[in-house]
């Protein structure tokens, strides 16, 4: 029950940033910014204080943590991967092209018998 109030608080806490925006004077720029900013971060806040808001953070930070340690690929690694893929996409181009050109002098030549 006090989680779902605090989802409540959360909610109201945006609903309040968003309206300070539209009430403050439209000189103030950046006191409306900071007004939905403050709702934002107060909307946080709460969250993150519920469970659900915690398994989240937990969550957040072991994929960080697994991020982390991902072997990522060097820009040689990368750059030969990327050709060997333009290679691979040529010559299945012209393998589906010769396909369809045998396939059309099948059908339309020999079979229908209509010359072009």
């Amino acid at each position: 029950m006090v989680d779902k109030l605090k989802f409540l608080l959360a909610g109201l806490a945006i609903v309040a940033g968003i309206a300070g925006f539209y009430l403050l004077d439209a000189d103030a720029a950046l006191l409306r910014g900071g007004a939905v900013l403050a709702g934002l971060v107060a909307a946080v806040v709460l969250v993150l204080t519920t469970g659900q808001g915690r398994q989240l953070a937990a969550f957040v930070r072991e994929s960080i943590a697994e991020a982390r340690k991902v072997v990522w690929p060097t820009r040689k690694e990368t750059l030969q991967t990327t050709a060997m893929v333009f290679v691979f996409v040529l010559i299945m181009a012209i393998f589906l092209w010769l396909t369809d050109k045998t396939l059309e002098w099948v059908m339309i030549d020999l079979i229908l018998g209509w010359k072009k």
